[in-house]
């Protein structure tokens, strides 16, 4: 049955986020760069190929193990312009502060934007300011967009997985959003887990430099890998095959998903992507991407395989086959 009101569910880069889009959003707005259902939007103006994104932040707690609400907006929105192929270079911030809120932590999360900015290679050049009555919001809510360049032999777009293409992911997956539930949950471990946030202009503009044809990219953040593999399954019409002894996920990450009965695959990511490349290039993107140090533990997870089905399945440890659907409801609302 079709809800009648807004559920935290429509947030959680799930199926009912995924419909209200594709049910609301595209219709009343339809046109040829929003139908695409990237990342980011790809323009063409004035002879140039734009790349622009927007997107907010209300992630709770606002200060975490390996970053905060700040460097999160940043590298969010710079990530989500990497992702469109494209080389990342203004950015704007909206911020809404409750009444009350602490100016030495409004200090720091500005530091830490601008120190992120400058890490990414980006200028905040433009930005707003509210406040609200206390009780109006909860804290901190920041609003990051941004622009782009892409390069004119670059064409990446979640419609463009084909038939043979390796699928790769840049790291360990699930550790932003395990960081934030520990944090919530006041749990401790030995080894402490940390955010994976991070700018990825640099690994995608390193991999675009050994091949440009790279026909899809994308970072897995709401709904996590799983989410995001189905929607590209779904815009380019393929089938993908996952390897699930392949899928790398650090153990203590591990350990609190089996822990708390959650899934990794559909939890948020902050750092990594997920990257559909011709068979034939695989190796030399693999060895580019680990050259960094968000790409060290990069490997081929998939492939995109004949199927009458567009669908993600995923071939188990013991040799069984399971489908990976959408995330459905939310696991963790406020994840970013």
């Amino acid at each position: 049955m079709k809800p009648k009101q807004i559920l935290l569910d429509h947030g959680s880069g799930g199926r009912l986020s995924h419909e209200l889009i594709t049910g609301l959003m595209l219709p009343a707005f339809n046109n040829a760069a929003l139908s695409e259902f990237h990342d980011g939007a790809r323009l063409d103006f004035d002879g140039m190929r734009l790349a622009f994104s927007t997107d907010s932040y209300v992630v709770d707690p606002i200060f975490f193990p390996g970053g905060d609400i700040g460097s999160l907006s940043v590298n969010g929105t710079v990530n989500d312009l990497a992702m469109c192929g494209a080389t990342p270079l203004y950015l704007s911030a909206g911020l809404i502060i409750e009444e009350g809120f602490s100016l030495d932590d409004l200090e720091k999360i500005i530091a830490s934007m601008s120190a992120a900015a400058e890490n990414a290679g980006v200028k905040i050049v433009t930005g707003d300011t509210k406040v609200v009555p206390s009780g109006m919001a909860d804290k901190i809510f920041i609003n990051t967009s941004g622009i782009g360049l892409i390069p004119e032999n670059v064409v990446i777009s979640s419609n463009r997985a084909q038939q043979g293409d390796k699928i790769i992911v840049s790291g360990t997956i699930a550790d932003h959003g395990v960081t934030i539930l520990i944090q919530r949950k006041g749990m401790e471990f030995e080894s402490e887990i940390t955010s994976d946030t991070a700018p990825l202009n640099m690994i995608v503009k390193g991999m675009i430099s050994v091949t440009p044809d790279i026909h899809v990219l994308r970072d897995p953040t709401r709904g996590g890998v799983g989410t995001a593999l189905n929607e590209i399954a779904q815009k380019s019409g393929v089938a993908i095959k996952l390897y699930e002894d392949k899928i790398p996920v650090r153990d203590e990450v591990a350990a609190v998903c089996e822990l708390l009965g959650l899934d990794p695959m559909y939890i948020a990511n902050e750092g990594k992507f997920l990257a559909f490349v011709r068979p034939e290039h695989a190796d030399e993107v693999l060895s580019v991407m680990k050259r960094y140090q968000c790409g060290h533990d990069a490997c081929v997870i998939g492939d995109v395989v004949a199927d009458d089905q567009a669908r993600v399945v995923m071939q188990t440890r013991i040799g069984g086959t399971r489908i990976v659907d959408m995330l459905a409801g939310e696991q963790l609302p406020r994840i970013c």
